[in-house]
């Protein structure tokens, strides 16, 4: 069967094959073609079966409309939510994903961006793992780049993130009104600025209701290995806790195996809360309190950043931090006497 081309859209919807081809490339809004246009030629796109060739456009105009995905940690709910909502928003503009693994290390991520730029993305969206901007910084002169969920203070780069200091704040409260005063919190990586912000929300939070003698940090890294070995040592100590706060899902997943082999019950024993959002924490028993972060609009925001500048025109901030909300469930009660 022979392949559609431009020229046979252009017969059989009317339109010029520059206009079906600007809203092939994502270029409506610019070229102001209306939404009635635009489903036109894409319904005839469909019918035809018309696939745009990519690889030959790219040897024309160097843009290969392929973006760049880079996360720390695919099999993380989380991360997991955010690369499935960047690759939908993405696929609103006629754009693939593609996306790598950095595995929280700093070599894999810089040997992921050589990937990507001997592929020639036209953009890239990364979760950094590395606490210094520096290539970063010389990357975004080359590239479009735009950091999601993790960002870096004092620095110029596009970012979309959470406010995670408030959410931490939030969650923080909440024990502390419910009466707690001796709560755990549970960290993840130590260089990672979401991890950092979750600690000073805590910390401040526990300082200004007059606790910060009863303030407890610890663990290193966002998985369940951290959550179960930390709940463990500190339930081994003797030491009185009443509530654990775990600064993400996968986190919370070891404190609850931890808590288990310890025979205590949540929330008759202690209380828990979560950070992070995600459908089975209502499955659980009890279900989790915990902070959802809006991972569908920082995904569009961190999209929208990254298009505009691939069309080199950046608008708006530099950088966004959105807001967290509480989602209560039944994992937290006040502490027995």
């Amino acid at each position: 069967m022979r392949k559609s081309t431009l020229s046979d859209i252009s017969k059989y919807t009317g339109f010029s094959p520059t206009t079906i081809s600007r809203v092939l490339n994502g270029k409506s809004e610019q070229f102001r073609i209306s939404s009635e246009s635009q489903k036109k030629i894409m319904d005839a796109v469909r019918e035809l079966n018309y696939r745009p060739n990519y690889v030959a456009q790219s040897l024309r105009n160097s843009a290969t409309r392929t973006i760049g995905l880079l996360v720390p940690c695919i099999d993380n709910p989380f991360f997991a939510n955010i690369a499935s909502a960047v690759i939908g928003e993405a696929h609103k503009h006629s754009y693939p994903v593609m996306v790598i693994d950095t595995h929280e290390s700093i070599e894999d991520e810089n040997e992921a961006i050589d990937t990507l730029l001997s592929r020639n993305v036209d953009g890239i969206i990364m979760v950094p793992t590395s606490d210094d901007p520096t290539r970063l910084t010389k990357l975004a002169m080359e590239k479009p780049l735009v950091l999601i969920d993790r960002y870096f203070d004092n620095c110029e780069l596009a970012y979309a993130a959470t406010d995670n200091y408030r959410g931490a704040l939030d969650a923080t409260d909440l024990l502390i009104k419910a009466g707690h005063k001796e709560i755990l919190c549970i960290q993840g990586t130590p260089q990672s600025i979401t991890s950092r912000q979750r600690v000073e929300g805590y910390l401040d939070a526990m300082e200004k209701a007059g606790l910060s003698a009863h303030a407890m940090t610890c663990g290193n890294e966002f998985s369940t290995r951290n959550g179960y070995v930390e709940t463990k040592l500190a339930l081994n100590t003797g030491k009185r806790i009443s509530a654990i706060f775990a600064l993400s899902n996968t986190i919370l997943l070891g404190v609850i195996k931890a808590l288990r082999e310890h025979d205590m019950k949540v929330p008759e024993d202690i209380s828990i809360v979560s950070f992070d959002d995600n459908i089975y924490l209502d499955f659980l028993d009890p279900p989790v309190t915990r902070i959802s972060q809006p991972i569908d609009s920082i995904s569009m925001v961190a999209v929208k950043m990254l298009l505009d500048r691939i069309k080199g025109n950046p608008t708006g901030p530099g950088g966004l931090l959105l807001q967290p909300s509480i989602i209560l469930r039944d994992s937290v009660a006040p502490p027995r006497p």
